[in-house]
């Protein structure tokens, strides 16, 4: 029985990268089914970190599990992307110049901010950029994979001090970025702000409503990470820098007969995850199947776990455990965790067996 049993599941397993991989189509959103579970999980939560330590990285950031599943992360100090499989093998490497930012689509594209140098002038210059890499079309070969730069524009050439600090997918396959920068008294153009775009990268303006200098809720002021919901909503996390008061916000965007827009979800009279100086700097954020929302806080050394509520769960951490963790994904009961100081990725199992 265990032999049939092990072999139903291979053959499955087979099949689904047959249809991911093997088929002439690209992934497609309109398969899926709208999920609205929020529930938590219950009972205590323990965390296992696992052995062996991936190592390797230099200031690694961003870390995202793709929709293969592979998994990326953003390489800072070394100029690169690097992709591994779950059980941590390198399956390749992408350069790029300092990338901070990672998201997918669901044609399977990945979206990056980084940098790039250009020469003008007879100067070398190094500005801010966001790149889209097609891993379909490349049958997900990293190193090779058609790559192509999405900003900046040409206008954008003359403004070297803006940068591109997160990006996060919607159902739809449209993305936003945001960006970061001195320059906030346009009216029209700020740097601070939140850009729009469509899944076949055309830009649509900048999300409105959002105040580029504010430093309370709904703002787009030195936004440092995006992260959106695996639902048919263009609900989103975004994670502040020490300026701002509520350094962690669930923006939720409402559309009634008033009012088009985004507001904030957790109410900081009530929610202990919208406590002002809750966190130190936080630099990335994910949430898993539940809905919990788990914060990389670089500052604390630690990892906080939040409900769809925003009530505190069981955060973990502290500086025997982390150094200014910068980046965290979530798949299959498994926290991955960019420990960026300490130049390597952990892993923990969440588990609910105590014994």
């Amino acid at each position: 029985m265990t032999m049939k049993k092990n072999f139903i599941k291979i053959f499955i397993l087979s099949c689904f990268a047959f249809v991911l991989f093997g088929c002439g189509q690209e992934f497609d959103i309109n398969q899926f089914k709208t999920t609205e579970n929020t529930g938590n999980v219950t009972g205590d939560t323990v965390y296992i970190q696992l052995s062996p330590v991936w190592e390797g990285f230099n200031k690694p950031t961003a870390i995202m599990v793709g929709r293969e599943p592979f998994i990326y992360v953003c390489d800072t100090g070394n100029d690169r992307i690097v992709m591994l499989d779950v059980s941590g093998k390198v399956i390749g490497f992408r350069s790029i110049k300092q990338p901070v930012a990672i998201a997918q689509d669901y044609k399977l594209n990945l979206i990056i901010c980084a940098k790039f140098d250009t020469t003008i002038s007879g100067q070398v210059k190094t500005f801010s950029a966001v790149y889209k890499i097609n891993m379909f079309a490349g049958n997900h070969n990293i190193a090779s994979a058609p790559m192509k730069m999405v900003l900046p524009g040409l206008a954008e050439l003359s403004k070297p001090t803006r940068e591109y600090t997160g990006v996060c997918v919607f159902y739809d396959n449209s993305y936003y970025i945001s960006r970061k920068g001195p320059n906030n008294s346009s009216f029209i153009d700020p740097d601070n702000s939140i850009l729009v775009f469509d899944g076949n990268d055309v830009a649509n303006g900048r999300v409105p409503l959002l105040e580029p200098v504010g430093t309370g809720l709904v703002s787009a002021y030195n936004i440092n990470s995006l992260t959106s919901f695996n639902k048919k909503n263009i609900d989103f996390i975004a994670t502040y820098n020490s300026n701002n008061s509520f350094k962690v916000q669930w923006l939720n965007y409402v559309s009634t007969t008033e009012k088009s827009g985004y507001e904030s979800r957790l109410s900081p009279a009530s929610a202990p995850m919208m406590l002002p100086n809750r966190f130190g700097q936080p630099y990335g954020a994910t949430v898993d199947n539940s809905g919990n929302i788990y914060v990389a806080d670089a500052v604390k050394d630690s990892i906080f776990k939040f409900s769809a509520s925003g009530e505190e769960l069981q955060s973990f951490g502290g500086p025997n455990v982390f150094n200014a963790p910068h980046g965290v994904a979530f798949f299959d009961k498994t926290l991955y965790v960019t420990d960026t100081e300490n130049n390597r990725v952990l892993r923990f199992v969440l588990s609910t067996d105590i014994r």
